[in-house]
C-alpha cells in the first residue's frame, strides 16, 4: 500500500485487488502497509546501489522485497503524482527491485494516469518487468470531499476487467509465460520510459 496518509482509502483499495486477484490467478497475495514499516529517509550512510545496508529497517525492507515473486504498487495520486513514502520505500533498496514483475494501480479523482506514469517511468529505470495494462481507478467526488464510504466492488466495476488484466499478466511474467508480443512490447515501453 503506497499511502501512509491519516483517513487513506489504500487498505480498502488494496484489499479488493487481493481479493481480485485471487479469484482471478493463482498467485498468492500478500498485503504490505508501508504504515508498519519505519523507513526513515535519507538514514542510509551509502547510496542504496552500492549496499550493503547500515541500517537494521534497510535490511529487513530488503527482506521484504526479495522474497516476494512479484509485486502491485497500489498507490493514489497525490498533486499529480505518488506519494512521498512510496517513493522514500523505493529508494531505500536498488538491487532487490531487479526484474522483478510488477503491476501499477492508481487511484484518484482522475483515476491517478499521471501517477502510474511516473511509476513506470522509476519502475523501468530499476529494470522491472512491469505489466502494460494500468489500472486507473477513479474514486468519486463524495468519497474524495465528503469522506463517503467506499466501496471498491460497486465504485470500481467499470475498472474491474483492467485490473483482472493487470494481474494475470503479473501472473504470466511470474509464471515466465509471457508472449512474445506482450513481451516486445513491454521492453519497447521499457526502453522507451528508460530513454526520458
Amino acid at each position: 500500500m503506497g499511502s501512509t496518509r491519516a483517513g487513506r482509502v489504500c487498505p480498502q483499495v488494496a484489499a479488493w485487488v487481493a481479493q481480485v486477484g485471487r479469484e482471478h490467478t493463482t498467485l498468492e497475495y500478500e498485503i504490505v502497509d508501508l504504515a508498519d514499516w519505519s523507513l526513515p529517509a535519507d538514514d542510509e550512510p551509502a547510496i542504496p546501489a552500492l549496499g550493503p545496508y547500515a541500517q537494521a529497517h534497510t535490511r529487513a525492507w530488503s527482506e521484504k522485497i526479495q522474497r516476494a515473486d512479484a509485486l502491485v504498487f497500489v498507490a493514489p495520486q497525490f498533486n499529480w503524482g505518488y506519494p512521498a513514502a512510496l517513493k522514500n520505500a523505493i529508494d531505500h533498496l536498488y538491487s532487490e527491485w531487479r526484474d522483478k514483475p510488477l503491476a501499477i494501480v492508481t487511484y484518484g479523482g482522475h483515476g491517478g494516469t499521471r501517477c502510474a506514469k511516473q511509476l513506470r517511468q522509476v519502475a523501468a529505470s530499476l529494470h522491472m518487468r512491469i505489466v502494460s495494462a494500468a489500472p486507473a481507478l477513479a474514486l468519486s467526488d463524495a468519497v474524495i470531499r465528503e469522506g463517503a464510504a467506499l466501496e471498491p466492488a460497486r465504485d470500481f466495476q467499470a475498472q474491474q476487467p483492467s485490473l483482472r488484466r493487470a494481474l494475470l499478466q503479473l501472473q504470466m511474467l511470474v509464471e515466465g509465460r509471457e508472449r512474445g508480443p506482450a513481451r516486445l512490447w513491454r521492453r519497447l515501453k521499457t526502453t522507451f520510459f528508460a530513454l526520458r
